[in-house]
């Protein structure tokens, strides 16, 4: 739970006199969501690990929307904490976003994508993610490494509490992190928004 952090300082930024009482309401939602996400501790699959944080986006969507506070409001505030969440806190933080990419085209780093997509190719859960790893350089702008998401955790959570429309919001941070691993992110669709996939694809920046 230590992205807690970031979405106070955002909420007190966006509602300096209201935002101890939001996050309490938040606090309140997202014990009740988090009973739908109990199967990650035990889900083998690495991309079911996601959805603690997702529950938590959700609990303060809901809370938000209960506020009144319009779609695009709504979105400005989470991609404002996923930005200070994600954001490298010194130069060490910055150097390690960065090193996967280094990692990829190393005999090790064949090794772990072999191990990492026998373990996302298989459903943890019904409710969880289901992917695979592209390694073919055709396929990936020659970099050896890509990922298909086939089953969306994250869709699946939403839709089931009703609020699949903001699914998409979480689709856009996936960018942001991909800036800075130093990649492009290029996807044609993604399921959030009526695709038969999620295909991440990258390119050096």
């Amino acid at each position: 739970m230590g992205y807690k952090k970031s979405f106070g300082k955002i909420l007190k930024e966006h509602h300096p006199k209201d935002f101890r009482r939001l996050l309490a309401e938040i606090d309140m939602n997202y014990d009740s969501i988090s009973k739908d996400i109990a199967f990650v501790s035990d889900s083998q699959n690495p991309l079911d690990k996601r959805l603690g944080l997702c529950a938590y986006f959700l609990a303060v969507i809901k809370v938000l929307e209960k506020q009144g506070m319009p779609f695009d409001g709504i979105r400005k505030i989470c991609l404002d904490v996923a930005c200070e969440y994600v954001r490298p806190k010194n130069f060490f933080q910055k150097w390690a976003k960065q090193l996967p990419v280094k990692f990829i085209n190393t005999r090790a780093g064949n090794i772990f994508l072999k191990v990492l997509n026998r373990k996302i190719s298989v459903r943890g859960h019904p409710d969880g993610f289901r992917a695979t790893v592209i390694t073919d350089k055709k396929e990936t702008f020659n970099l050896g490494y890509g990922i298909d998401i086939l089953e969306c955790g994250i869709c699946k959570l939403y839709a089931k509490n009703k609020a699949e429309k903001y699914a998409p919001i979480l689709c856009e941070v996936d960018k942001v992190t991909s800036n800075l691993a130093g990649l492009v992110l290029v996807r044609s669709g993604t399921l959030a928004n009526g695709a038969d996939k999620c295909d991440f694809r990258f390119k050096l920046k």
